[in-house]
């Protein structure tokens, strides 16, 4: 036993020895070598303990262990991060205690409204805040109880993407956690319902699809909208309608049927008439969120104010009678020249009142915010020289006028109206009133005479308007020094006509657009003339054509041929090129004849005595316009001024028709004509072109910038 006692210690002993130069050999053994179960467990944990991380690279989505089709449980979240740099954010849920936040029911839970970053990383700040304020309205938290709001930002900033921004957010997503709205109505003139479609495809790309009927049998679009109206539920196909307001007023009944999340009024002026079809067509639609979209201020008319401000919110200003008496009335009466200081001092707090409750609901931004994105505009008034043709034609026309001989009487007749339409004529060429020399109408008789002998309307002789000269100058000039494109407006479309031979004669390639041409063709022009590589040089359009909201970024020069009764047409046209994406300096030519009734119409405009253009048209309610004098006025002609429109403002600033003290400074072409620069001669101008067409008849020249340029005008 001593023996097995010592093997066993030497056994041990031998255990416990290592050699610190080679590993013992391991002993020869079929056994399989196991691992301890602890430690196989312990491994395992480790394994699964670790977070699962999503394969792809930077990857910074959700990793929620939702399986498809199981509703998510736990918190509502809103649609996008409201805390991403850059997020526009139109709703804060409000900041809950822990307290609170225990106590509220996690489904019922308000969340953020942001909007879609597709959108505001392309929106303006002065755009942001216009969604903002556009959604505060129709979501009823700016006014209680009121949807909606007038968006009246003047043109060229941006109102169609701030409305499709509105329109996207409101269809996708609210603090409720599910879409505000499930449709909505866009109505506008029918040559912008392409330009609406185009537009949501342009932002949106093909995440919506919107509906725009722009043509087709009765039947066809009864069944489209029918279609429209029958949409429900969270993912509508086609959750946007774009309808002209004639195709609306037609099939008005389909529409009232049902309800619409959201209406917008494109050109809402449109509906300062509340007695028109038009506005009671759409007053029946189920909806109470209501924009109307009008980038042409508002005319000093109060009742219209009251129609547009009343179809929005209807009830924000009482109705009419109580409008009538609590604001028209008062305020109508403080502005009359025999009121007593009580009655003006009334009229004031009145307007004042009137003016806060509206500004609740309306948003309006001046171009002004665009200088800083945009090249610098300058704008010029031009006056041209009759030529002698026009000028024995035009003495001829009021010697023998009978609206002139009833003037001296002291009465007033329409026509009185179609005397001025004559005479505009006669301004922008003799051509046009040679059919009346012929006939010899009342006020051209003997007037054949007059025309040079072999005389034919088949041809343009520019030579005989001092307008068309000038023009002839300025297009000859500018296509043989430049790339530049040009716009021509005029308020006729035999003066289109006229521009139209100019072209074929001088081989100008040329794009005309009036009121006879398709939608849908329309659309394709405008694209075609905007692409740099298309050969057009001229684009022609009509005023009353709905040159409203054409964009025409492809040309940099327009020229105004006459001018409107109505600032805010003339406004509208000149807006076609001076707009975002325009990358050129651009230049407005207004021509005017000098010293006839041209000017008095300017003049009219400037003094912001704006006659609705429809009451011209429509030669009627002559005398609520004009006073005897003024008419008296309209029917005289100045042979001897360089420009009457000048000596109207009794120029301080200029010496025997020389300007010797520049405008003053932080002026620009939105201030009064007395604060451009006036020029006599071509030396102070700016624009080469018309430096170079300056010997063909002009006679006088306003021009001032739009800013201040940043590196000089070349």
């Amino acid at each position: 036993s001593r023996k097995r006692q010592k093997a066993a210690a030497e056994a041990e002993g031998a255990e416990c020895y290592r050699s610190p130069f080679r590993k013992p050999l391991a002993q020869l053994t079929n056994r399989p070598h196991c691992l301890d179960s602890s430690q196989h467990e312990a491994f395992i944990r480790s394994i699964l303990s670790k977070p699962f991380k999503v394969p792809i690279p930077n990857y910074k989505g959700p990793l929620g262990l939702r399986s498809l089709g199981v509703k998510r449980a736990g918190l509502r979240a809103a649609l996008h991060d409201p805390f991403e740099e850059g997020a526009l954010v139109l709703y804060e849920p409000p900041v809950l205690s822990a307290h609170d936040q225990l106590k509220i029911d996690k489904d019922k839970a308000p969340v953020h409204v942001v909007v879609d970053p597709v959108l505001s990383r392309v929106l303006r700040p002065h755009q942001r805040e216009g969604v903002k304020f556009l959604w505060d309205c129709v979501t009823s938290r700016r006014i209680p109880g009121s949807h909606g709001c007038i968006m009246a930002d003047e043109m060229g900033l941006g109102k169609t993407l701030q409305c499709i921004t509105l329109m996207w957010t409101l269809l996708r997503q609210s603090p409720d956690c599910k879409p505000e709205i499930e449709k909505a109505v866009v109505v506008s003139p029918s040559s912008l319902v392409r330009n609406w479609y185009n537009e949501v495809e342009k932002w949106l790309g093909g995440r919506i699809q919107p509906l725009a009927i722009d043509g087709g049998s009765k039947e066809e679009i009864d069944r489209k909208l029918v279609g429209f109206m029958n949409q429900r539920g969270l993912r509508v196909p086609s959750p946007i309608l774009i309808i002209s307001y004639e195709t609306f007023r037609l099939h008005a009944e389909v529409l009232q049927r049902g309800s619409v999340g959201l209406v917008i009024c494109d050109e809402g002026h449109r509906l300062k008439n509340s007695e028109n079809q038009t506005y009671q067509a759409l007053n029946g639609l189920n909806t109470p969120r209501r924009v109307l979209i009008s980038g042409t201020p508002i005319q000093n008319d109060l009742l219209e104010y009251f129609s547009l401000v009343h179809f929005v919110n209807s009830g924000i200003l009482g109705t009419a009678q109580e409008f009538k008496r609590h604001f028209e009335m008062p305020i109508l009466k403080g502005r009359d020249a025999d009121a007593s200081e009580a009655e003006r001092h009334k009229g004031e707090e009145r307007l004042k009142e009137l003016i806060s409750i509206v500004n609740r609901c309306l948003i309006r931004r001046t171009s002004d915010i665009l200088s800083k994105y945009l090249p610098v505009k300058i704008e010029q008034v031009v006056c041209c020289r009759l030529t002698p043709l026009q000028t024995e034609l035009y003495k001829n026309f009021l010697m023998q006028a009978k609206p002139v001989e009833e003037l001296k009487e002291g009465k007033i007749s329409v026509s009185s109206l179609s005397s001025i339409t004559s005479l505009k004529k006669l301004c922008n060429h003799p051509a046009l009133i040679y059919d009346k020399c012929v006939e010899e109408e009342e006020g051209f008789m003997g007037a054949l005479g007059l025309f040079p002998s072999g005389y034919s309307t088949k041809s343009v002789e520019p030579q005989l308007s001092g307008k068309m000269l000038v023009l002839d100058y300025i297009l000859a000039v500018t296509k043989s020094t430049s790339n530049d494109k040009v716009v021509l407006v005029s308020n006729y479309t035999q003066t289109l006509d006229l521009f139209e031979k100019l072209c074929r004669n001088r081989r100008y390639l040329y794009v005309r657009l009036d009121g006879t041409m398709s939608i849908k063709k329309r659309a394709k022009i405008v694209e075609r003339f905007n692409s740099p590589s298309s050969p057009e040089f001229i684009f022609m359009l009509s005023s009353k054509a709905g040159g409203c909201g054409l964009n025409l970024i492809g040309a940099n020069r327009l020229v105004m041929f006459d001018p409107d009764w109505n600032p805010a047409n003339d406004e509208q046209a000149m807006a076609r090129v001076w707009r975002d994406g325009q990358k050129k300096m651009c230049y407005i030519y207004r021509l005017l004849s000098t010293g006839t009734i041209e000017e008095k119409i300017f003049q009219r405009q400037t003094h912001k005595k704006a006659l609705s253009s429809c009451v011209v048209d429509e030669e009627q309610d002559v005398e609520r316009h004009f006073s005897l004098g003024e008419l008296k006025e309209l029917f005289t002609l100045n042979e001897t001024t360089t420009s009457d429109t000048h000596d109207k403002i009794k120029c301080r600033r200029c010496v025997n028709g020389h300007q010797v003290r520049p405008p003053p400074d932080g002026s620009d072409c939105t201030s009064d004509l007395s604060q451009w620069h006036h020029c006599a001669d071509k030396r102070g101008l700016q624009d080469s072109v018309l430096r170079a067409a300056w010997d063909a008849a002009v006679t006088f020249t306003f021009h001032h910038h739009s800013h201040e340029e940043q590196r000089g005008i070349p």
